[in-house]
């Protein structure tokens, strides 16, 4: 009996899986041009974050009011839910691409912001009284000193965003945004499984793929020694 239920569950998988592959498949249903349409929502905020939140961050790191306010609006802003965040920029920004695009920015810059600014207060005053004792300007500081202490705590804070962005995309479909949060929205309105499904998975490959490119990324930029001491601190715990 066990067996004779687990087939009919496996032939009734694989029949849903080829309706999924069948609607994917379809030219009419357009999936390449919805699919490419979500990488840009999701490529376009994750590039305007990074550039609006990691200047901001770093002129913002040494003053303490200004970093108090940032930081703790920035806090602020990630405890919204990102539907209810989406909705309020609505009034705002309109719908459609672009205002998805903003919307989705300033949802991307709070985690880079932090950690920026967490990474920039974390070094060493002892580092930074060297670099000015060899002479070194203020911008030498930041370039060849700080930055590259801190590249691998603000690759972090990008991944964090662009994980949230990507999962964020079809939601932003409710404003407009287009993409496969399309599918998935018309696929629970009329239940149609496979269509919502479609879309789901799409979403899914993306976020993984995000992952693990800016998993990848943090790692490069984290330097050696650090990645050795990690590794020594994970086997002293075992």
């Amino acid at each position: 009996m066990f067996f004779g239920s687990f087939s009919v569950a496996l032939a009734a998988s694989s029949s849903f899986l080829g309706q999924v592959w069948a609607f994917i498949q379809n030219p009419a249903n357009a999936y390449g041009e919805h699919l490419w349409v979500t990488i840009l929502l999701s490529v376009y905020p994750i590039v305007l974050a990074f550039v609006i939140a990691l200047p901001l961050g770093i002129a913002t790191a040494r003053r303490p009011i200004a970093a108090f306010l940032s930081a703790n609006l920035s806090g602020l802003a990630r405890a919204i839910p990102s539907l209810v965040f989406l909705a309020i920029m609505v009034p705002i920004v309109g719908i459609g691409f672009t205002p998805s695009v903003i919307a989705l920015t300033l949802l991307g810059i709070p985690p880079i912001l932090l950690n920026t600014i967490a990474g920039l207060q974390g070094i060493d005053p002892a580092s930074i009284d060297a670099a000015r004792g060899m002479g070194m300007t203020r911008l030498q500081i930041l370039r060849r000193v700080e930055i590259p202490l801190v590249l691998p705590v603000i690759a972090a804070g990008v991944r964090i965003a662009a994980i949230q962005i990507v999962a964020t995309t079809p939601i932003a479909a409710l404003i407009g945004a287009g993409g496969l949060g399309e599918y998935i929205l018309a696929g629970v309105n009329i239940l149609d499984y496979a269509q919502a499904a479609a879309g789901a998975l799409g979403i899914i490959a993306l976020a993984l793929l995000t992952e693990a490119l800016f998993a990848l990324l943090q790692r490069v930029l984290t330097p050696t020694g650090i990645r050795a001491g990690e590794k020594s601190t994970e086997k002293l715990a075992a």
